[in-house]
């Protein structure tokens, strides 16, 4: 980021997303001088607006975004011309989901089922938040004079997306103007990891004062992002130099926040029946959209010692709907549902017994605490200190308390600002983008490669005869780097040589594996999967030509370098994992 004034990040979540940025100048005397954006939504002031994109029925422009789309959208389906539009939300879980099948080419569908291609839905997003960005950051000097040069940007990815979801953000990001060597990418839990242990005062769930700060070298922590989408944990240890170092590969799931809200709309269909809830949501978008938000403002209240019932405002299109698909009210019908005794009507409020609420965060609460519990038998987690809560969802009093109940004897952390510590923690990370020194990889990554036959290390169905009268084996896994290994952030973990086979070849190109497991033996087996390949230009004629290929698995990306040898040219090789 060197010549950079600005660092801005783009925190791109599944519910909701944000920017904040910061001044070089003002960076290194309080690191926590970071501009965030203020979002307005009806009678809600937030620090993040929700991940809607409205696209035009060209598929190309972006008519709006955040709490505009979903207005927008809303007031185009009260008249039924909603249908010739694009309209997305929550589709960054389509990257995870995909299971390490993203294509450069993949497409995702929109409310009403229309596909459209995801890498213009997504750079059409990050563009509207780059632009955001820019016109505030002009506002800030007195001449308006930030420029696109200016800017280093850092984009937020959670730390269990594989290699080919990360490419994938990054093209998207250039896609909507950000240039590739002017951003970085940030993984989640270690942006918020880093943000915490730059504040001064934190609060535990006991509201006694604690400072990450003041964790000395060799103290561990784990650190729990539950966002809307994913839940990421990663292990960090402080330093001698006050740095970070990942113990334990990242890992976590698909069991943020949103799990609640799917609970609750399965309870809504349960209650109201699934034709009338289609029905509703066809006619009356802006009533929908609306009883969403109103449940997000339950949701964070919802406590484990809350005993009073909880009342929900019923949109009166939707018991009209029910009263017209049924023939009886809803207040009528209650005694005779699964939620009799638990549920009654009064005009349009609807007072729900809490436990009924409380069921909604059983499945994504036992999935998350299951998996902590995992890890901390893990030797190398063995005394951690503490368990940092960031993002979104860890702002509930029903996670906080279920993570304390589960782990008494370790200090639960949650700062004060938990939604905003990744987005935050993004700006630090990108002025100071080694201060992870170490990380541990997930996977083993290697390369497919043919070796002349052994009957002491391959099986005999294996075995082919060449040309050449020899015997060989194919699609041998030979690893670079093994899952669980310990990756230097600047170390260069891998380097190999690679030759042309025939005279005339410009080129080669290098087909590269990864599977969780650690000892592989053949790329066609197993959990392997192809990851991408390299193209490796090699100029000149001849067979003794060759190229050296190093690679770094320790940053947020693999980066590669390749050396032609007869020349001694060294440049910075694109890796292709989407295909």
């Amino acid at each position: 980021m060197s010549g950079a004034v600005v660092v801005a990040a783009i925190d791109f979540g599944t519910t909701y997303s944000g920017w904040a940025f910061s001044f070089k100048h003002e960076f290194e005397s309080d690191p926590l001088k970071i501009s965030a954006k203020q979002w307005i939504g009806g009678s809600l002031l937030s620090s993040k607006g929700p991940t809607c994109v409205l696209i035009k029925p060209d598929g190309k422009s972006l008519e709006a975004f955040g709490y505009d789309a979903e207005s927008k959208y809303a007031d185009l389906a009260e008249t039924h011309a909603h249908k010739q539009w694009y309209y997305f939300k929550r589709f960054k879980m389509e990257l995870y989901s995909k299971g390490g099948g993203v294509k450069r080419d993949v497409k995702i569908k929109d409310a009403t089922d229309k596909e459209l291609s995801a890498i213009i839905v997504f750079s059409l997003a990050i563009r509207f938040l780059k632009d955001d960005v820019m016109n505030m950051s002009r506002q800030r000097l007195k001449d308006g004079g930030v420029t696109d040069a200016d800017v280093h940007w850092v984009l937020t990815v959670p730390a269990i997306w594989d290699d080919a979801a990360k490419q994938f953000m990054r093209e998207a990001a250039e896609k909507a103007g950000i240039a590739g060597n002017q951003l970085s990418i940030a993984l989640e839990p270690e942006a918020a990891s880093l943000y915490c242990r730059h504040l001064p005062v934190e609060r535990n769930t006991g509201d006694n004062s604690v400072s990450l700060a003041s964790f000395k070298a060799g103290k561990k922590y784990l650190v729990l992002d539950c966002g809307g989408g994913t839940v990421d944990v990663t292990v960090h240890e402080v330093t001698a130099s006050g740095d970070l170092k990942e113990l334990h590969k990242a890992s976590g799931g698909g069991w943020g926040g949103t799990k609640v809200d799917d609970e609750y709309f399965k309870f809504l269909q349960k209650l109201i029946g699934a034709p009338v809830m289609r029905k509703f949501i066809d006619k009356h978008m802006e009533d929908y959209i609306d009883m969403f938000r109103d449940f997000e403002i339950k949701k964070r209240d919802i406590a484990p010692s809350k005993k009073d019932l909880i009342t929900v405002r019923m949109p009166a299109a939707l018991l009209d709907e029910y009263q017209e698909e049924t023939d009886e009210t809803l207040k009528d019908a209650l005694p005779s549902t699964t939620y009799a005794g638990k549920i009654t009507m009064t005009g349009d409020k609807m007072r729900v017994d809490v436990s009924v609420f409380k069921l909604f965060f059983k499945d994504a609460l036992e999935h998350i605490v299951e998996h902590i519990g995992n890890l901390m038998r893990r030797p190398e987690v063995q005394g951690c200190a503490a368990i940092v809560m960031v993002g979104g969802f860890s702002e509930s009093p029903m996670l906080q308390e279920e993570v304390r109940r589960k782990f008494p004897s370790t200090q639960v952390i949650v700062p004060m600002d938990a939604g905003l510590a990744v987005l935050k923690g993004a700006v630090i990370f990108g002025h100071r983008p080694n201060i992870i020194t170490q990380r541990v990889s997930k996977y083993t990554y290697g390369v497919s490669c043919a070796q002349v036959y052994s009957s002491d290390r391959h099986p005999v169905h294996r075995k082919y005869t060449d040309k050449d009268g020899i015997d060989h084996v194919d699609n041998v896994f030979s690893v670079h780097v093994k899952a669980g290994q310990v990756l230097g952030n600047n170390e260069v973990q891998s380097t190999e040589k690679y030759s042309v086979h025939h005279s005339d070849q410009d080129g080669m190109t290098i087909q590269f594996y990864y599977t969780p497991s650690e000892n592989p033996k053949y790329v066609d087996e197993g959990d392997c999967k192809k990851l991408g390949q390299m193209q490796v230009d090699v100029p000149g004629h001849g067979k003794d030509r060759s190229a050296e290929v190093s690679l770094q698995f320790g940053k947020t990306e693999i980066e590669a370098s390749v050396k032609i040898i007869h020349t001694g040219v060294v440049s910075k090789a694109k890796l292709n994992f989407l295909g």
